[in-house]
This record gives structure tokens, C-alpha cells and sequence, in this order.
């Protein structure tokens, strides 16, 4: 015996016929969202002390395989790239002296014997360390000067979008610049950094001929010019979208806008915060930062505006399609409607006239 409080067993399958019939398709599945809905929140504990000192990274060690380590030295000369494999030979290993700039690149953050040999090797500040570790931090700038024990570090957050099946992935990018050596602690491994690669092992190019502070700007400049692919992509996506709102309007079409709409969004919190971080590299001068790249980021900071420019575009874009959205479906409701009450009009009369005969024969 069915409970009386529980819909009939082919409830749904009404309804999504009656929406079908309507011309309104199947109500879209809550759980079938790849974007990122929300901003994750970094891990902190309320009261706890800033910072966390090298000794205090003893946590039980993650997977060592998920954790891959490359390391270029570079000069206009001479390029050595290598996979290191022995962390523990390589922090040991000096610079070779005719390397010009050396990038190290870490890819994965769940080895904490790693991060720790590294933020020893290179004397990472507390502050530093803990913003590697809790990632979903907002991208900015943070100056650390020379003192009598500590050398001067520049360290940078900043947020690298990609474009993987249709979604926006988002994933945290932490920069530490020193006189001649720049670190880079990635998520996962995997970024958009393979034609600087490519300009590296190319003698001649400027990346060889110039010093660490101008491989860090060709790696943010990578960053920022990823945006605009990703907005050509949404911008030709809300073109569809409309034409979709104006002929056949669906739950469908109204659950892509909203998702439209919550992926730029997640380019402008990347991308918003980073004029920001540009504009304070080119206001405030920093040891590592040479006199010759500093123009540059002027570029920088252009593309920054033009990308936020097209980014509430394309929102006000989306929004204007909702409305568009919710206009279709009431004309596409009326004329429904209007079918219905021609149709009630034609057999209401006959039905009127055969229960009058019917009762009266």
C-alpha cells in the first residue's frame, strides 16, 4: 500500500512530459554543475598564531609521486633543464656558475618534506609558507626586504585559469623571486607556461638575455593573455545563448546562462585583484625587480583593464539574456494559453448542448 504523503510513482514522469508538451524540456539535474559554484576558503583556525615556521611543516607527507619538481638554469649561452628526482641531492646542489637565472617549479603541494626542504633552502618567510599551504588565496603582492640575516624576496599570488571542457578551472599560483632564482608552487601539475619554455630553449630570445625579474613577468603576461581565449570562448557561447532565449526557450538555456554568469565572475576575481598587484609592481620599486622589465608591466596592467572591461560586458551581457529568457517564455506561455481557450471555446459549447440532450433524451 503506497503512503498517502508520497507522490504517485509516475508523478515525475507527468511532470516531465506536461514540461516537454510545454516546450520547456526536463528539469536540469542540480549535480551535473563542473564549475566552481563558490570561492574555496583558505584553512584557518580562528585564534591561531600567522605564519607557519619551518619546523612546524611535520605534517604525515602526502603522496611523493604527485609531486614533480623541474628546475631550468639559463644564460644567453647555456640552458640545463632537469626533472629532479633526489630533492634532497638537489637542495644540496648549488647553482652552476655560469647559470644567469635559475626556475624552479613545483608542481603539487601535498608533500610537506618537499615544501619544507625548499622554504629552509631558500628561507621562505612564516607568512610565505602559510599561503603556499592554504591555497585559495587572493592574488596580490607582498615585499620582503634584506636584512642582516634574510635575503630580499618578492612574493607573488595570482590565479591561472584554464578552459577544460567547457568549465573555467581555477588553481593558485604562488611566486617567490629572488637577486637570480624564482620558485613557482603550482596546485597540479600542468600550465599554460610551454611556449615560454619553448622561448627559453630558443638562443637569441630576450628571455635568455635578460634577468629573473623578466621571466616572472613572462609568466604572469602567460597568465593574463590565457583570459582572453577564454573570453572569446563565452563570448561566442552567449551568442548561441540568445539565439536559444529568442527561439526555443528551455530550463536548459536558463541554467547555462546562470552558469555563464558564475564562471565570469570567477575570471573578474581573478583578474580584478591582479591590476592591483601590477599596479603596485610598477609603482613601488623592489631590489629583485630590474629598471628594464619595469616597463613592461605597463603592459601588464592594460591587458588587466581590457580583460575586466570584457568581463562586465559579457555579464551585463548574461543578465540581459535572462530577461530576454523570461519574455520568450511568457509570449511562448500566452500563445499556449491561447490555443487552450480557442480549444475550450469550441468544445465547451458542445459539450454544454450534448449534456442537455443527453438528459433530456
Amino acid at each position: 500500500m503506497q503512503d498517502a504523503s508520497q507522490p504517485p510513482a509516475n508523478y515525475s514522469t507527468i511532470g516531465q512530459r506536461f514540461l516537454e508538451w510545454l516546450g520547456l524540456g526536463s528539469p536540469p539535474d542540480a549535480s551535473e554543475n563542473a564549475g566552481e559554484r563558490l570561492p574555496r576558503l583558505p584553512a584557518y583556525s580562528p585564534g591561531a598564531a600567522s605564519g607557519i615556521e619551518h619546523h612546524e611543516l611535520t605534517q604525515p607527507s602526502g603522496d611523493e609521486t604527485s609531486v614533480v619538481i623541474s628546475c631550468t638554469d639559463f644564460s644567453p649561452e647555456s640552458i640545463q633543464v632537469e626533472r629532479v628526482a633526489d630533492v634532497d641531492d638537489f637542495i644540496g646542489r648549488h647553482r652552476p656558475e655560469w647559470a644567469v637565472v635559475r626556475w624552479v617549479n613545483i608542481d603539487g603541494l601535498t608533500d610537506m618534506r618537499v615544501l619544507k626542504a625548499f622554504a629552509v633552502k631558500y628561507d621562505l618567510h612564516p607568512l610565505v609558507v602559510e599561503d603556499l599551504i592554504h591555497v585559495g588565496q587572493r592574488p596580490k603582492a607582498e615585499d620582503y626586504p634584506s636584512t642582516g640575516e634574510h635575503q630580499a624576496r618578492l612574493f607573488i599570488i595570482g590565479r591561472m585559469l584554464e578552459l577544460c571542457d567547457g568549465h573555467v578551472r581555477s588553481e593558485q599560483i604562488g611566486f617567490v623571486l629572488g637577486h637570480k632564482t624564482l620558485l613557482t608552487f603550482q596546485e597540479r601539475e600542468g600550465d599554460v607556461w610551454d611556449p615560454i619554455r619553448q622561448r627559453i630553449a630558443a638562443k637569441g630570445s630576450r628571455l635568455r638575455e635578460h634577468d629573473v625579474s623578466f621571466l616572472i613577468y613572462s609568466l604572469l603576461d602567460a597568465m593574463i593573455d590565457q583570459c582572453f581565449p577564454i573570453l572569446e570562448f563565452y563570448s561566442e557561447l552567449l551568442e548561441d545563448l540568445e539565439d536559444q532565449a529568442l527561439e526555443t526557450p528551455t530550463t536548459e538555456t536558463i541554467r547555462r546562462i546562470h552558469d555563464v554568469k558564475r564562471e565570469l565572475l570567477m575570471v573578474r576575481r581573478a583578474i580584478w585583484p591582479m591590476r592591483e598587484v601590477i599596479h603596485s609592481l610598477q609603482r613601488e620599486k623592489h631590489e629583485c625587480m630590474s629598471e628594464v622589465t619595469r616597463p613592461y608591466l605597463r603592459d601588464l596592467y592594460d591587458n588587466c583593464v581590457q580583460i575586466i572591461d570584457l568581463v562586465e560586458t559579457y555579464r551585463e551581457f548574461a543578465t540581459g539574456l535572462t530577461e530576454i529568457y523570461m519574455s520568450s517564455l511568457s509570449i511562448r506561455m500566452n500563445e499556449i494559453m491561447k490555443v487552450l481557450t480557442i480549444m475550450g471555446s469550441i468544445f465547451i459549447p458542445l459539450t454544454f448542448l450534448a449534456g442537455v440532450y443527453g438528459t433530456a433524451l
